[in-house]
């Protein structure tokens, strides 16, 4: 029988699936989705073959679940982030902040894109976990329409607008000293492209 690590099955279940998530990520970012097999993730995770498929029966399905964990956490930490104020311009520029700091946490995968690697329902799948976090930017804009702080204007083209720009790899392509100036020019620009009226502050 396997051994059983922690106190109970799903303690167990839960640990092992931390392990292969470290090891995903770190074969995600320095090899790309397509490189990746779960025979070698499961290696690198110290995890049995068998018990890897077990939890996973196939690398789409790992990183579906991979990804849901990942958004899970940083829709948790977003909310709690905006939360700390109701002013909704502080809001906007907190999600820009947030998202970009991110973004220069994590590299791009080398190797093809996402959608090219995976079947489409996968690939809508792994989309779909973007929407909380573009649900709270789009609720920081409609506030502050309705406050009066911002123009009125059609969250349906803004937040895809907006979420694009923050998604350029370039804006936190720099050099480490340079990240948070980067970000601070990057929220003065979504503010001013919203209608705030008044300088961003970090």
């Amino acid at each position: 029988m396997p051994k059983i690590i922690g106190d109970s099955l799903p303690e167990h279940r839960a640990r092992v699936r931390a392990k292969v998530f470290d090891a995903l990520r770190n074969q995600l970012y320095e090899r790309g989705f397509d490189a990746i097999t779960l025979a070698g993730v499961a290696a690198e995770a110290g995890v049995g073959r068998t018990a890897m498929y077990n939890h996973f029966p196939d690398k789409e399905h790992l990183l579906v679940a991979f990804v849901e964990h990942e958004a899970a956490d940083y829709v948790e930490r977003l909310r709690a982030e905006l939360a700390a104020t109701t002013d909704p311009v502080q809001r906007l520029a907190t999600f820009v902040r947030l998202q970009l700091r991110t973004l220069a946490d994590y590299h791009l995968p080398p190797g093809s894109t996402l959608v090219s690697a995976l079947a489409p329902a996968t690939y809508r799948r792994v989309a779909a976990h973007a929407d909380p976090i573009t649900e709270q930017l789009r609720a920081a804009l409609v506030d502050g329409v309705r406050s009066g702080l911002l123009p009125q204007q059609d969250p349906d083209i803004v937040v895809p607008m907006i979420m694009a720009a923050l998604g350029a790899r370039q804006v936190v392509d720099v050099p480490p000293g340079q990240l948070e100036d980067a970000i601070a020019s990057a929220v003065s620009f979504v503010l001013r492209a919203v209608g705030v009226d008044r300088t961003a502050t970090r």
